[in-house]
């Protein structure tokens, strides 16, 4: 196989990973090791392509950031809420990412981890979809400064291959009683500051190493992205407000069985 073709293959799985609880990183390092390539000599695409998925939320949600913007201009509450919040859940992360960024990265093309993370993941959606009584908040500027903080803590469960950063913010705020379409969004909009700490850490501690020739493999993935998490994006909300989540657990666990079965076949 072509990397080309590995290039936009992943830039696919990306735009159509990062926003579900599926875990994106966890189908990246096995769609990698499927199609015959070293998941960690490509550890570094994979994050650089993020970028393209965060375009996605800002142009889907642009007229929310305008207005937040505006509000914060003309001293609105809810505006200074809504930045609050994002920046409190998004500092658990910043921590523990600086404190044990060398032993995460270690994780990263550990395609075994992945396939139990996912079928645990699914398991514990199944969970919280049974048990979590979510009410309406209204949005994300209503959600409490306590449950903020909390979402952000769960978030680091993520730094796990396979366990899904939108997964764990999406199904740590419905615990906390956030109504799903407004969990959803907390997720979406929670990935701009952690995907784009992450991406600048990693290129700034490994971009120098980066192969020949990357940096435009890296544009082309992270495009193809932008255009698939557009679509997704769109399709997700509408599916979780009138299926819920468990498709998606059911999904995972199927995935990561299948996972262990072929690792084990290999």
């Amino acid at each position: 196989m072509t990397e080309l073709l590995l290039v936009i293959i992943l830039g696919i799985v990306e735009g159509i990973t990062e926003y579900l609880p599926v875990s994106s990183t966890g189908h990246l390092i096995l769609a990698t090791e499927l199609m015959g390539f070293d998941a960690n000599q490509w550890a570094l695409f994979n994050v650089a392509i993020q970028p393209g998925a965060i375009l996605a939320i800002v142009v889907l949600y642009w007229r929310t950031f305008r207005d937040v913007l505006v509000g914060m201009w003309q001293r609105d509450a809810s505006a200074f809420a809504f930045v609050r919040n994002l920046l409190v859940a998004f500092t658990p992360a910043v921590v523990l990412g600086l404190a044990f960024g060398n032993y995460i990265e270690l994780l990263l093309g550990n395609a075994q981890v992945v396939a139990w993370a996912l079928i645990i993941g699914g398991i514990a959606i199944l969970i919280v979809e049974r048990l979590a009584k979510p009410t309406e908040c209204g949005g994300v500027a209503n959600v409490s400064l306590k449950n903020s903080v909390g979402i952000g803590m769960i978030q680091c469960l993520a730094m796990i291959p396979g366990v899904s950063r939108s997964g764990a913010t999406i199904l740590g705020a419905m615990s906390f009683g956030v109504d799903r379409k407004t969990a959803a969004e907390f997720s979406f909009f929670l990935a701009i500051p952690t995907l784009s700490g992450a991406t600048a850490l990693q290129l700034y501690k490994h971009g120098a190493q980066m192969p020949p020739g990357m940096t435009g493999w890296i544009l082309l993935g992270g495009a193809v992205s932008f255009v698939v998490a557009v679509v997704v994006v769109k399709a997700f909300v509408a599916i979780i407000q009138r299926y819920g989540f468990a498709p998606f657990a059911w999904y995972r666990i199927v995935a990561g069985v299948a996972a262990l079965i072929w690792l084990a076949m290999r």
